[in-house]
């Protein structure tokens, strides 16, 4: 049995990842900034929180960071804490900074000072990818950032391969394609999306405004994804590795699909920031491209290609975009029906 600590437990990856960590009979602390009201929501809807040792942690604090680890001293920490909403970081840069990069070399300098003998799994992204440079995305393919929230996840990841390198940590970065969930925070386009429609449908809300409804993505189902990041700390040695499904989806797809299983059959007119999307059988407009969702750098492409973590973890996705809209739909017609507020 492992001593795990989960910085970001109360987000959607850290609650199924505390819930594969406890399945493995594993003793999980979560680290949650302090705040004045409960975070646990995901965690209560997985059973889960009362199996969980609390800390406060605020991963901008090198101190407290230090202070923390010191105290529990875990076999494995997984660094889910981000500032990880894209759109905002254009307006809260500094922010984003902070967290997303001075944050985990907070962690990993504690874990030097502290000449700990702990197993690191960092949360990179696809988004470091940007305007990509070649098509899929792999492990080798160059980055090139398009947000300040990239930015800060790229010099993050970059700062686990140079303390892995110089100090012989074992420092694992997953570098994740989007994954999605029942429990998807509602800011999210294919949450939004499935929660939305799902008040249109049950409570005649107006239509559905979104962004760029071509952008291509590669979604995977989170709870597959956390598994993963299991994976790599289990693995014999660190590494990074691309996780995805090596499929493409446009959210005009996602929006489709999700939209079949609440029970509207979509059509589109018009094009770009014209495009209005209508349910044939009562010609009600669902959605419409608003062009307050567009960003001020957007990317429009990002497909990966597992096939490192294939051959050297064993993984393969199951569940594809498909199968996840009509899920996370289904979740979102019932809070309709029960007018709960979604996580």
């Amino acid at each position: 049995m492992a001593k795990v600590l989960i910085t970001g437990i109360s987000g959607q990856d850290g609650a199924f990842l505390a819930r594969g960590l406890l399945e493995k009979g594993h003793e999980v602390y979560g680290a949650m900034r302090r705040g004045s009201t409960s975070k646990t929501g995901r965690l209560n809807e997985l059973g889960i929180r009362d199996k969980i040792n609390y800390c406060t942690l605020e991963v901008t604090e090198f101190a407290n960071v230090q202070n923390v680890l010191n105290e529990i001293r875990p076999d494995q920490i997984y660094n889910l804490a981000a500032q990880s909403f894209v759109a905002d970081s254009f307006q809260f840069p500094h922010y984003t900074s902070d967290v997303n990069y001075m944050g985990v070399l907070n962690i990993l300098e504690a874990m030097r000072i502290l000449k700990l003998d702990t197993k690191l799994y960092q949360a990179s992204t696809s988004e470091m990818y940007g305007d990509v440079l070649e098509k899929p995305q792999t492990e080798k393919t160059p980055f090139n950032p398009l947000s300040p929230y990239a930015i800060s996840k790229l010099g993050a990841h970059s700062l686990v391969v140079n303390y892995r390198q110089a100090y012989d940590m074992f420092a694992t970065s997953g570098i994740l394609f989007n994954h999605e969930s029942e429990l998807r925070g509602l800011e999210f386009v294919t949450r939004k999306i499935t929660s939305w429609l799902a008040e249109i449908k049950l409570q005649g809300k107006d239509a559905l405004p979104l962004g760029n409804l071509s952008s291509v993505r590669d979604w995977g189902y989170a709870p597959e994804y956390t598994d993963m990041m299991i994976k790599m700390l289990e693995h014999d040695q660190p590494d990074d590795f691309v996780i995805s499904t090596n499929t493409e989806y446009t959210v005009r797809d996602f929006l489709f699909m999700a939209a079949q299983e609440v029970g509207f059959d979509l059509h589109s007119e018009g094009e770009g920031l014209e495009e209005k999307c209508y349910d044939r059988k009562t010609g009600k407009l669902i959605a419409y491209v608003d062009p307050r969702y567009f960003r001020a750098s957007d990317v429009v492409y990002l497909r990966g290609d597992n096939a490192k973590a294939q051959e050297m973890l064993g993984w393969k996705p199951e569940i594809l975009a498909p199968e996840i809209a009509r899920r996370m739909a289904i979740y979102d017609l019932k809070k309709a029906a029960l007018n709960t507020p979604g996580l």
